[in-house]
Parts: structure tokens; C-alpha cells; sequence
């Protein structure tokens, strides 16, 4: 075989890897889903009726904060009308710079199940986890974001597994968004729903979860203790206390009634922080968690990590076929390795089918969670240009980034929280 064909292949190789890889994870995604609604979720009755429990043991709810002045009071507001017999509230203010010590500080005197930490300095929301944890009341802890809001049921469908399996160490819930006045906004109502909810049902049928959500996660303190609580270098924390807690062989579960009403980015420069963020934390336990492939006692998480490491080696394709796209304009290469558009043609066509497909199968099985959720349907369309433009990008940059900033702790920084959030059920 002679060079250029070997080149001919390993370009066509490319290509075709930059194509199908979407396509068949989609598929997998949408056949995984479906099997989970099918199996777990099919029968469980309405959100506002959890099932009833044999017991229901106390719970501290810790909440870090960071600058949150303008959100914590809301977010306490939701705390306090959960429906659940006891839990405590731990308003941790990690080192804020407005008046967010000041607001949790008035909480607490309000409230006697409100107790107010301090930390003097911003350490980051990892070593604020620990700090609460050390200091809570309680066995079982939900840990959620300081400007989200619960629905008065998430901690009886989320102790549910709990109490029922000694080997639950987390159980992560079903983050909606509220900012919805942008078309960023709109797409991430169903990105929250066509993916991440999606690709968490088909996780938990094929094996492992990849990650629990960080803003609303429901943990055992003995699997914490034993996984050896949360890493202050993590950049996100919650990618790295879910394998942390996997590889000690503790299960996690994903519960999809148990709801969070979240802000998110509606602005590019926020989208872009967020996103990189997201990609650098990835990527860190895909470096950290690398011998897991080495120790058959491990097999389960086997396909998560394969499927995140092919889908950081797909956005390094992606970036290929664009560099390749941009030198065929300055540079006469050969045939086999010209990209002459990158403007969607019959494989946009195809790709687009098979992305409002998945959509419609993940609304489908949110519809009970949100039964106006079709409405955003087709502003799904842009997600493969907008979304995976700006995730490929996020990955290509996450991986030097990762190398080059070493092991630092992670400390906080004030989120773009969107432009108008719109109120909850």
C-alpha cells in the first residue's frame, strides 16, 4: 500500500468518524432512555405524589454560596416548603464579596433549622462542601446551588433509593431551566432535556453514570467518607465525586422526578465560561481516572469512560476537519483531503432529522415533568450549530488547559445567571 492510500483511508477514516459518531450515539441514547422509562420509570406515579417510605430518615441540606445576595433568600424560600418530616439547612458563605453573609446571617435568625458557615476566604465550592459535611447534623445530605430552586417533593423521591439500597452513595435529580428570553435560553430547555436527562436515563441502563448534577444531588455520608469527600482541586466537583464514589464501587442513581428549577447562561461570554469549564472538569477525570481501564473490577465504568474519551477525540476531529477546511483555501492539498463547505448539506440534513428525533423521544419521557416542554421543540434545530460548535471548541481548549494549570484548588467565581428567569410550574 502505498502512501497516498494509506493517507486516503485514514482521511476517509476521519470523515467518517466526524459524521457517524453522533448518529450512533444518538441512537444508543434514544434506545438506553427508552429502555430506563420502560423499566424504572413508567409506573412511578405524579410528581406531587412520591411513593411512601418505610422510613424516612433526617437530612442536612448544604448549600454553598458565593455572591449570592440576589438569589439565596428565593432559594431558601423553595428549602423550607419541601415536603419532608425533618432536614436542616447549612447556608455556607465560601469568602462572598457583596452581601451574601449578611443575607444567610438574617436567614438563620429567622429560622431555627437555618444554621449560617463562614468561610473568611474563597476556597472554592468543593473545600465548602467539606467544611458543611464535617459540621452537618445528619447521615444523608442534599446538596444543591445557592440560586436554584427545589420542588417541595425532590427529597422523598430522591431518598427513595436510599432506603431501599444500602449501595446508593448518590442520587442526582432533574435540573430544569427558568431562563428562558434568549434563544440560548430556549435551546438549553431542550438541551436539558434531549441530552443531559436522556443520556443520564441511557447511562443508568447501560451501566454507570458519567456525572451527577452538581446543582441538585442527594449523597450518604458513609459512601462520601469512604470515596474520601470531595477533591478541592476538582474543577467540577461533581464530575469528580461521582467517579470518586463509582470506583469504590458505590452506586448512582438518577432520578428524574426529583426537580431543581436552575439559572443558566443566556450570553455567549457566560455560555463559553460555563461550557469550558464543564469540558476542563471532563477532562481532568478522564486523566485522573485512567487506570480504571486497567482493573476489571472496574469494567462497568468501562463505557462511560470510552464514550467520553471518544466523544473529546470526536471535537479533536471535528477541529481537524475545520483546519483542513481553512488550509484547502490557502493551500492546494490533495484531493482526498479537501473539506470544500463546512455549511451543512444531505449530512446536515441527516444529522438534523436524527437531533429533533432524539428531542422528541426525550420530550416524550419529560412530558410528565413539564407538559408544555413541546413548545420549545423546534428551537432545537440550532442546537447541532450552535451547541456543538461551542462544545467542540470548549474540548479542543480543555485539554492544554488541564495540562497546564496543574493541580490548583478551584475557587468560585460569580455565574452569568441569564437575563429573565421565568417562574417554576
Amino acid at each position: 500500500m502505498d502512501d497516498m492510500s494509506l493517507l486516503a483511508i485514514v482521511v476517509a477514516g476521519v470523515f467518517g468518524f466526524s459524521f457517524y459518531y453522533p448518529l450512533f450515539m444518538a441512537y444508543l441514547w434514544m434506545a438506553g432512555g427508552l429502555f430506563y422509562w420502560g423499566h424504572y420509570e413508567r409506573r412511578d406515579p405524579p410528581v406531587d405524589q412520591p411513593p411512601e417510605l418505610d422510613r424516612y430518615p433526617a437530612v442536612s441540606i448544604l448549600v454553598p454560596c458565593h455572591n449570592e445576595a440576589a438569589c439565596i433568600a428565593d432559594t431558601v424560600d423553595a428549602l423550607l416548603a419541601i415536603d419532608y418530616p425533618e432536614y436542616e439547612i447549612l447556608l455556607i458563605d465560601d469568602g462572598s464579596t457583596d452581601d451574601t453573609p449578611l443575607v444567610i446571617n438574617a436567614l438563620a435568625q429567622m429560622h431555627p433549622q437555618i444554621r449560617a458557615v463562614h468561610l473568611a476566604q474563597n476556597q472554592g465550592k468543593a473545600v465548602g462542601l467539606n467544611t458543611a459535611a464535617m459540621m452537618a447534623k445528619h447521615d444523608f445530605f442534599l446538596c444543591i446551588d445557592g440560586d436554584s430552586r427545589v420542588d417541595p417533593f425532590c427529597l422523598r423521591w430522591m431518598m427513595r433509593h436510599m432506603v431501599r439500597s444500602p449501595r446508593v452513595a448518590a442520587v442526582t435529580g432533574n435540573p430544569r431551566i427558568r431562563t428562558r428570553s434568549t434563544l440560548l435560553g430556549r435551546i438549553q430547555v431542550g438541551e436539558f432535556s434531549s441530552i443531559i436527562g436522556l443520556i443520564k436515563r441511557a447511562q443508568r441502563t447501560y451501566g454507570k453514570i458519567f456525572t451527577v448534577s452538581g446543582v441538585m444531588v442527594c449523597f450518604r455520608r458513609a459512601a462520601l467518607h469512604d470515596a474520601g469527600y470531595w477533591s478541592p482541586e476538582a474543577l467540577t466537583e461533581d464530575i469528580d465525586i461521582s467517579w470518586k464514589l463509582e470506583v469504590r464501587h458505590w452506586d448512582v442513581r438518577f432520578e428524574p422526578a426529583a426537580l431543581c428549577w436552575i439559572l443558566m447562561p443566556e450570553t455567549l461570554r457566560g455560555l463559553w465560561r460555563q461550557r469550558l469549564r464543564w469540558a476542563m472538569g471532563g477532562t481532568q477525570v478522564l486523566m485522573a481516572q485512567r487506570r480504571v481501564l486497567l482493573q476489571w473490577t472496574n469494567r462497568r465504568l468501562w463505557p462511560v469512560y470510552l464514550e467520553y474519551f471518544a466523544s473529546v477525540a470526536w471535537a479533536y476531529t471535528m477541529g481537524a476537519v475545520a483546519l483542513l477546511f481553512l488550509l484547502g483555501l490557502v493551500v492546494d492539498l490533495p484531493p482526498e483531503m479537501r473539506v470544500h463547505t463546512l455549511l451543512p448539506g444531505w449530512s446536515g440534513l441527516v444529522i438534523g432529522t436524527t437531533c429533533l428525533l432524539q428531542v422528541g423521544v426525550s420530550m416524550f419521557l419529560d412530558r410528565r415533568y413539564e407538559p408544555d416542554l413541546y413548545r420549545y421543540y423546534f428551537w432545537m434545530i440550532w442546537y447541532p450549530l450552535a451547541y456543538w460548535l461551542i462544545n467542540v471548541s470548549t474540548t479542543v481548549v480543555a485539554l492544554p488547559a488541564v495540562i497546564l494549570r496543574g493541580r490548583k484548588r478551584a475557587t468560585w467565581k460569580s455565574p452569568d445567571r441569564g437575563l429573565a428567569p421565568t417562574q417554576h410550574r
